[in-house]
C-alpha cells in the first residue's frame, strides 16, 4: 500500500522517510542503556538489516492503519476481565477448560504493564546495554501452583475451527509464540514464578452466518502454548552486536522490504 504522511490535524506533510527522535536511534558503541520493544525485537528475528536501518540509521519504514477492529475485541476483553480481576473470579470462560483455580492477576501495575507506548514490563539484559520491555494483553494467575499465566488475546476471521494443532503449526503464528515467550522471559526476570503453559485467548468470527445483521459472532477458544524461552537471551546478545557493528547486517533473502527496496534502486 502507498502510505502518506499527515500531521495530526489530517493534513498531508513532507515525509523525509528519517526519524527524528534521538532517543529511538543507536549510534554502535554507546554505553548508555537503549529500550528495545518486543515487536522491534521480533523486527530483528525476521530482518537484520531492516532491523539495523531502522534502530541505527534511523530510516522509518512506511506506516500501517490501525486494526481497530482488533484493538476494539482487545478493549472489551480488558473490561471483562478487569471485572473478574476486581473480584479475583475466574472468568467465564475458564470453567470450560477446567481453569476454576484460576484468576486474572491483581497487582498495582496491571495498567502500566498493559500501556504498550509509555509502560509495560521490562528488562535490562545482562552483558547488554539492551533494556528489552513490552505491553502485556494481560496476566493470570494459578492459585494451586502460585505462578503467573502470560496471556494474549488475538481476533481473526476463519471458516475452519480453531485447535490448539492448527493454530500453532500455522507459519504466520510464529511471533505470537515469540510474543509469549518473551512476556514470559521479562516477567521471569523481574522475580515472578512464571507458569510453563502460557495462553492465547483466539476470538474467530464466524463468516458463514447468512448476513451480516449489524454485529459479528465469535467463537471463543483458549490455545494452550508451551513456553520457551531458553532461547531469548542469546539473540539479544546477538541483536546487541547487531546494533554495535558498523557493518550493514544481510539482509534476509525472503523480505519483502529489503526486495522492493533492491527493485526501487534498479529505476
Amino acid at each position: 500500500m502507498i502510505s502518506l504522511k499527515r500531521n495530526p490535524a489530517g493534513d498531508t506533510v513532507p515525509a523525509t522517510g528519517l526519524r527524528t527522535r534521538a532517543y529511538s536511534i543507536y549510534s554502535p558503541g554507546q554505553s548508555e542503556s537503549f529500550r528495545i520493544s518486543r515487536s522491534k525485537f521480533n523486527d530483528f528475528l525476521s530482518c537484520n538489516r531492516c532491523f539495523y536501518l531502522d534502530r541505527v540509521k534511523g530510516i522509518v519504514s512506511p506506516s500501517l492503519p490501525g486494526w481497530t477492529l482488533n484493538a476494539t475485541t482487545d478493549l472489551l476483553l480488558k473490561k471483562e476481565f478487569d471485572e473478574c480481576r476486581e473480584k479475583q473470579i475466574p472468568h467465564r470462560l475458564f470453567q470450560k477448560y477446567d481453569l476454576d483455580h484460576v484468576v486474572p492477576f491483581q497487582h498495582p501495575d496491571i495498567d502500566h504493564w498493559r500501556d504498550a507506548l509509555r509502560g509495560g514490563i521490562e528488562h535490562h539484559v545482562s552483558e547488554t546495554n539492551i533494556v528489552l520491555h513490552g505491553g502485556i494483553d494481560d496476566v493470570w494467575y494459578d492459585n494451586k501452583r502460585k505462578q503467573l499465566i502470560v496471556a494474549e488475546y488475538k481476533s481473526q476471521a476463519n471458516n475452519n475451527p480453531v485447535t490448539p494443532e492448527s493454530y500453532l503449526s500455522n507459519v504466520y503464528h510464529e511471533s505470537y509464540k515469540v510474543q509469549l515467550d518473551v512476556y514470559a522471559y521479562l516477567f521471569k526476570s523481574m522475580g515472578f514464578e512464571v507458569a510453563q503453559v502460557g495462553y492465547f485467548y483466539v476470538c474467530n468470527a464466524y463468516r458463514n452466518k447468512p448476513g451480516f445483521d449489524g454485529r459479528l459472532e465469535f467463537e471463543e477458544t483458549l490455545v494452550p502454548y508451551e513456553l520457551d524461552y531458553s532461547w531469548v537471551e542469546a539473540e539479544v546478545l546477538r541483536m546487541s552486536s547487531v546494533l554495535n557493528s558498523n557493518q550493514l547486517p544481510d539482509n534476509n533473502p525472503a523480505c519483502e522490504n529489503c526486495a522492493y527496496s533492491r527493485q526501487r534502486a534498479l529505476l
